[in-house]
């Protein structure tokens, strides 16, 4: 099989850890890779004729054991971050392992990986920024890995309160006309995190936060007069804010508290002749100390591989 690399597993119980159920990882892996990887005896194999590809695949092999031995599941989101690190911009843009990245969420449902170069700068980023903007189309991960951290400081204790907010634009009324109390009224808009935060604690874990008053809702025009102590902040659809709604959010941190900014400013729900509040502050405030801005881009979607091949369509148009 002179088209073929094998990589020997000496530990042959890693084998069905690292094949997966039914062989799903190495369906991952020729996915990753672009061409066929199958097993044989205590041996996994790529079909390539490229040395390039052969080194990767080598070296991925040899990290995937690595961090099964050291005790992390075999998981889909852990082989595709692995690859990430090993491309050419991965290795230029990420020093340490991406490993140093990944979340533990006290009683979640496992680790949570960076899945690409961008996403793991923008978790190291979120851990030592006390403001954080993560900007990119749909499928990211930006407000996925906000709340993920964001739980892990809660769970941990490290923070007291974890504060979800967006503007509301889309509804065309005041709020005051909507049936129910304030968290049935701004619930439909902070649906997105609440399925991110369901997809990484169990819903009785959230629920009981939320009765306990550590998880708190509000629309954005609520924030108004807050100082906001030893919690995080986290404003979704940030694209959507006006000027002066940014700069009032801004200056509600208090004292060990943190702030998560995301939004896609391709997709901005302002009336015209308004100026975003994202675009402007990302204008003014890069490069400010003690602000980290993350970019993301069609490279970084994890969502859907079509959903990458449709924003691809629509940023070249």
């Amino acid at each position: 099989m002179e088209s073929c690399i094998g990589i020997a597993l000496e530990d042959t119980s890693l084998l069905a850890d690292i094949c997966g159920v039914n062989d799903y990882n190495l369906r991952v892996l020729e996915r990753l890779m672009g061409g066929r990887v199958f097993s044989r005896g205590n041996e996994i194999f790529l079909e390539t004729a490229d040395s390039e590809e052969r080194e990767v695949f080598r070296r991925l092999l040899d990290q995937l054991v690595e961090s099964v031995e050291d005790g992390l599941p075999a998981s889909p989101d852990l082989i595709t971050a692995l690859h990430a690190t090993l491309t050419p911009e991965g290795a230029a843009s990420c020093s340490d392992s991406f490993r140093d990245a990944c979340v533990q969420i006290p009683g979640g449902f496992g680790k949570v990986f960076p899945r690409t170069p961008n996403q793991t700068l923008y978790l190291r980023g979120l851990a030592t920024h006390d403001i954080s903007f993560a900007v990119g189309p749909a499928g990211t991960g930006k407000t996925y890995l906000a709340v993920a951290w964001a739980l892990r400081e809660l769970l941990s204790k490290n923070r007291r309160k974890l504060v979800l907010t967006r503007p509301v634009v889309e509804a065309g009324e005041s709020l005051g006309y909507l049936p129910g109390d304030l968290g049935q009224k701004i619930s439909p808009y902070l649906r997105p995190l609440y399925d991110s935060m369901e997809a990484l604690v169990p819903y009785e874990t959230v629920r009981r936060l939320e009765e306990s008053r550590a998880i708190e809702i509000a629309p954005l025009a609520y924030m108004r007069g807050r100082s906001l102590n030893h919690c995080v902040v986290i404003l979704d659809e940030a694209q959507n804010t006006t000027k002066e709604q940014m700069k009032m959010f801004l200056t509600r941190l208090g004292e060990k508290s943190a702030a998560v900014i995301t939004g896609d400013i391709t997709q901005i729900d302002l009336p015209r002749k308004t100026d975003s509040g994202l675009v402007h502050a990302l204008e003014l405030l890069s490069g400010l100390d003690g602000i980290f801005v993350c970019r993301m881009d069609g490279r970084d979607v994890v969502r859907n591989p079509l959903v990458k091949r449709i924003i691809q369509a629509y940023e070249s148009e």
